[in-house]
């Protein structure tokens, strides 16, 4: 890895990292040096990325998880921090869109998922790895968000509320960037209330 990479000797932590907005920003990453742990629930297609990753001459490491499971987070930074120390770059990328309906028609159960996806993870996200973002240099939390948390648009109701807690949350965090995905971002995630978004 060339020492000329703005980010060679750095380690950067993406969720979400086995497709769209997610792998792109990991692949952006390694490709200004950065060391990059992929985090996702599919092993396969992180092992993708990071196949793709290695070929253009990054490094990786991938880290198949259930963002849902806040055990499971801890876990994970603990063995971070065992075999790292610092984190510089963490990417708060994974959500949920959840049905796209009235308000008074969202499913509970759903509506709880979301909310533990989009917010809960994040903070326990925040919570496990604070203590090594404060030994980096320079640490960013880099929060992925949507228009639709301060643009609320009928039947997004189940995500915008989460998007909207989301934002408000990193608002109070001292070190972070929040980055909405306009229309123009392609992701399957778009794709599916506006199909256009994914050609």
């Amino acid at each position: 890895m060339s020492d000329s990479k703005p980010l060679s000797g750095k380690l950067a932590l993406v969720t979400g990292a086995s497709r769209g907005i997610g792998a792109a920003t990991a692949e952006a990453l390694a490709r200004e040096g950065a060391h990059v742990i992929l985090v996702a629930r599919t092993a396969k297609a992180l092992e993708e990325v990071e196949d793709r990753i290695h070929a253009a001459g990054g490094s990786a490491t991938i880290a198949p998880l259930d963002l849902t499971d806040g055990e499971a987070i801890g876990k994970l930074g603990a063995a971070v921090s065992e075999r790292w120390g610092a984190l510089d770059i963490l990417v708060l990328n994974a959500a949920m869109l959840g049905s796209l309906t009235p308000v008074e028609h969202i499913d509970p159960k759903e509506y709880s998922r979301i909310l533990t996806l989009n917010v809960g993870s994040n903070q326990a996200l925040i919570a496990a790895f604070d203590q090594m973002l404060r030994k980096a240099e320079r640490a960013d939390v880099i929060g992925v968000t949507s228009s639709v948390g301060h643009e609320p648009r009928a039947f997004w109701g189940p995500t915008a509320l989460p998007r909207q807690r989301w934002r408000t949350f990193s608002a109070l965090m001292p070190t972070r960037r929040s980055i909405p995905a306009r229309s123009a971002c392609r992701s399957s995630t778009r794709a599916r209330p506006a199909p256009a978004c994914a050609s």
